[in-house]
């Protein structure tokens, strides 16, 4: 007969604990000793500060890693799914990413300029601060709820990209093709056109109005009926 939660002691949790530990142990072990993985769970992997390069991951998830300054150069991830991990700081210098979805982990500081070609990734509720995208190509890229102040945003194709529901305060964005981003749901957002090359792309009112104002226009509130024109003025007959 198995034990509820609630109804557990505090012998069989620490039990529990210490299981979890060490198959998690384990799993640290053999990432740094093998080379690929299909279809496998990684759950609350303790690897910061650690490298592994040139490793291949088809359909895994990674849950709840504490992987921080983790170096991931020259691997594969393919169909695969970060969850719940914190990989602040850490390295992706030519990996290459495949449907690859990251989901509520923070992700801060991290320099996404090296990874292979044209990368296939989603963002969801993800912490992205600091974080650096430069030449990629982030076509149809979803960020989606994400918090991505102070990022950078340089020379992209973000066509077709959508950051509805995601915080940009303090984030700049230069040299892109934004042809059909929508950015309608997005927060805090300052874009310049004369540095970006935008086409039909979809912008929030505030972002409108700064872009009007920065250009020397003055935007009449919502709402207001204009003031009456000025009847002219007749003229005297001498």
């Amino acid at each position: 007969m198995s034990t509820s939660p609630k109804d557990a002691s505090p012998q069989d949790i620490e039990q529990a604990a210490g299981q979890a530990a060490g198959q998690a142990a384990g799993q640290a072990r053999r990432l740094e000793r093998e080379d690929t993985f299909e279809h496998e769970t990684f759950s609350d992997l303790e690897l910061s500060g650690r490298a592994l390069h040139h490793k291949e991951f088809y359909r895994c998830t990674f849950q709840r890693g504490q992987l921080q300054e983790s170096q991931w150069r020259g691997c594969k991830f393919e169909d695969c799914v970060f969850t719940g991990c914190d990989l602040t700081r850490a390295r992706f210098e030519q990996a290459a990413l495949r449907g690859v979805r990251f989901e509520g982990s923070k992700l801060m500081g991290i320099d996404w300029s090296g990874v292979s070609a044209n990368p296939e990734v989603s963002y969801t509720d993800c912490q992205l601060r600091y974080a650096s995208f430069v030449g990629l190509s982030l076509r149809k890229t979803a960020f989606l709820r994400c918090t991505a102040q102070e990022a950078n945003f340089f020379d992209l194709d973000l066509t077709d990209a959508d950051f509805a529901g995601t915080e940009l305060t303090g984030s700049n964005f230069r040299g892109c093709v934004l042809t059909r981003t929508d950015f309608s749901r997005a927060v805090g957002l300052a874009l310049d056109p004369a540095r970006n090359r935008l086409k039909d792309t979809q912008v929030p009112l505030a972002t409108a109005v700064g872009v009007a104002e920065s250009l020397g226009m003055r935007v009449a509130a919502l709402g207001t009926e204009p003031p009456p024109a000025a009847a002219p003025r007749s003229r005297r007959k001498r």
